[in-house]
Formats: C-alpha cells, structure tokens, sequence
C-alpha cells in the first residue's frame, strides 16, 4: 500500500492526539470514585444544612470560632460565619439571636484580667462578637442580638475533653415571621 507525503502528514498528527486523548482505565476509575466521593459529601452538607434552616438554627463550634479561651474571632470563625450572611441579610421582618455557651471549666487569670468573671461573661462577650461580626458584614442591626448562657445549659458531659468541647458553640437562632 502506496501512501503519499501528504496523507501521512494528516495521520501521524490525528493519531498522535488520538493517543494523547487517551486515559488509563485506573485513572479514569480514580476520578469517577473522587466525583462520587465529592457529590456524596456535598449531598450530606446540603442535607444538615435544610435541617438547620427547617429548625430556624445554625450551631457552631466555638473551637472553630474563637482561640482557646479566648473571645475574639479567630480568621477561620470569620469565615465560617460568612456562610450565615446571606441569608442572616435577606431577611425581613424576622429576629435573629445569637446565644454563647461554654464548658464548666473555670475562667482563666489572663481572662479575668480582662473583666471577664466567669463562663456568662466569657459566652456574652463571644455572642456579642459574633453579632458585632455579622452586622459589619451587612447583618441589620436591629434585627439581631446577643445572649450568653455560660455553662448553665450543656448538651453533654462536661467529665469528658468531648463533651466539654461539644458545650463550647454558639447558636444562631432565627424567629419571627420573616425567618
């Protein structure tokens, strides 16, 4: 078989990025498994998220807000918040507060020496710094406020480092008929 110059000019190029196109069998298999893991945890997240708002609360974890403590929003609670904001922004006519809670653990010196008593002002001062975040970020400041309920109300063990930790969040709490 005779095959001109000019014919094998156009092949070699088309079978080269024929070949180029081509992915091993394992690769593709990889990436099918990573969507599926992706579209799986993006379904559970979708999912506790309708449950909050069904709920008209968002929980978050104090660890991820502040410093250990401390009470000033750490750059990761900032931005764990913002995904609160567009819709704490888009409400109307509804109230929105903010409740701190801690662990039964004591106040440190360095805390007290910054005027915070005990776990009720230590709560207080981090709802109100969330509040004060959210309104900086557009949150209306008529519509929302803050409540610290210290130690007084914990949602498991304080016995265990566990425990202790799920009893450190904050609650945004959505009422009224615009919520």
């Amino acid at each position: 078989m005779i095959i001109n110059l000019t014919t094998a000019a156009r092949i070699v190029p088309l079978a080269a990025m024929m070949l180029g196109a081509c992915v091993s069998q394992s690769a593709y298999e990889k990436q099918g498994q990573e969507l599926q893991q992706a579209r799986a945890q993006s379904t559970a997240e979708q999912a506790q998220i309708v449950k909050m708002q069904r709920e008209q609360k968002w929980v978050v974890a104090g660890d991820m807000l502040f410093p250990e403590g401390g009470y000033q929003l750490s750059a990761g609670g900032k931005q764990a918040l913002n995904q609160y904001v567009p819709k704490l922004q888009a409400l109307q006519n509804a109230k929105v507060v903010v409740y701190g809670y801690t662990d039964s653990l004591q106040v440190g010196p360095l805390l007290k020496r910054a005027g915070i008593a005990n776990n009720i002002d230590l709560s207080s001062r981090r709802a109100d710094n969330v509040v004060a975040y959210l309104e900086s970020q557009g949150v209306n400041p008529d519509a929302i406020s803050a409540k610290g309920f210290g130690d007084t109300h914990p949602v498991a063990s304080n016995d265990t480092p566990d425990g202790r930790s799920k009893n450190r969040c904050i609650e945004i709490v959505l009422g009224g008929p615009g919520a």
